[in-house]
């Protein structure tokens, strides 16, 4: 669960459930309630917030998988139609954050279907 995985990370930190609050600047009892999994549907603002000073993505959080941060070169080849979408999307002003936030909420939003397909 997704709270079982805040509070072990919390607590590995060293962090107390005052502190994480104040850093991730979310309420203490929202927080509370999401550990002790009484609440188990966060949103994708909340995770964000958790996961910068927790130092773990999004999908770690929703999944407890570890993303790879290394590209092998020989793997990062895009096809044409990605190749479009990029170039396409940079002249449009969206920048590496902007994709990153886009991939965390569509990686929260497939997350979400899935829960509710179980």
């Amino acid at each position: 669960m997704i709270g079982d995985r805040i509070k072990k990370l919390r607590k590995q930190k060293g962090i107390s459930l005052t502190e994480l609050a104040a850093l991730a600047n979310i309420s203490k009892s929202y927080l509370s309630n999401i550990e002790r999994n009484l609440n188990s549907n966060p949103s994708i603002h909340f995770l964000m917030k958790l996961a910068k000073p927790l130092d773990v993505s999004i999908e770690y959080l929703l999944t407890g998988a570890e993303v790879e941060k290394t590209i092998d070169p020989e793997k990062a080849t895009l096809d044409d139609e990605w190749q479009i979408i990029l170039e396409t999307a940079i002249k449009e002003g969206i920048n590496k954050e902007d994709f990153r936030e886009y991939i965390n909420y569509i990686k929260f939003k497939i997350w979400e279907k899935n829960k509710a397909d179980q």
